[in-house]
C-alpha cells in the first residue's frame, strides 16, 4: 500500500471521506496531476510542481485543501480563505461533503493548473 493510501485510512471519518472525495475530484478533474507524500500529507504536482495539498490542521475540524500558490487566485475564487495569515498559500475549509461545489472546484483546479503550466516564473514569486 502506498503511504499516501495509508494516510487516507488512517483518517478519522468525517475526514476520510472529505479526502478521498476530494481526491478522486482531483484525480479525475486534472488526469496530468500526480500524488505524492511530503512532509507526511498528500501533494497533487503538475510536472515537479506543487499545486495543491489536503491537511487536517491541530485544533481545527475541518479538511484544509490548501492551494500553494492560491494568492493568485482569489480574485477569481472567493471561496479561497487566508485564515492562518500565509503569505501564499490559500485554502478551502470543508467540514463536510457538502460544504465543496464540485463545479466550482473543479474549476479552481483547472485554472490553478493552468497557471502553474504557463506562468512558471511568475508562479514562484
Amino acid at each position: 500500500m502506498k503511504p499516501v493510501d495509508h494516510y487516507f485510512l488512517n483518517q478519522k471519518e468525517p475526514y476520510q471521506s472529505i479526502m478521498l472525495y476530494v481526491r478522486s475530484v482531483i484525480l479525475k478533474a486534472l488526469p496530468e496531476v500526480t500524488e505524492h507524500f511530503r512532509y507526511n500529507i498528500p501533494f497533487y504536482h503538475i510536472g515537479k510542481k506543487p499545486l495543491l495539498y489536503l491537511n487536517i490542521l491541530k485544533g481545527r475540524d475541518y479538511v484544509d485543501v490548501a492551494f500553494v500558490h492560491g494568492v493568485l487566485l482569489e480574485d477569481e475564487f472567493p471561496i479561497l480563505r487566508n485564515d492562518n495569515k500565509r503569505k501564499q498559500v490559500r485554502s478551502i475549509p470543508l467540514k463536510s461533503l457538502e460544504d465543496l461545489d464540485q463545479e466550482n472546484f473543479e474549476a479552481l483546479l483547472r485554472l490553478a493548473a493552468q497557471h502553474l503550466k504557463t506562468h512558471k516564473k511568475a508562479w514562484f514569486l
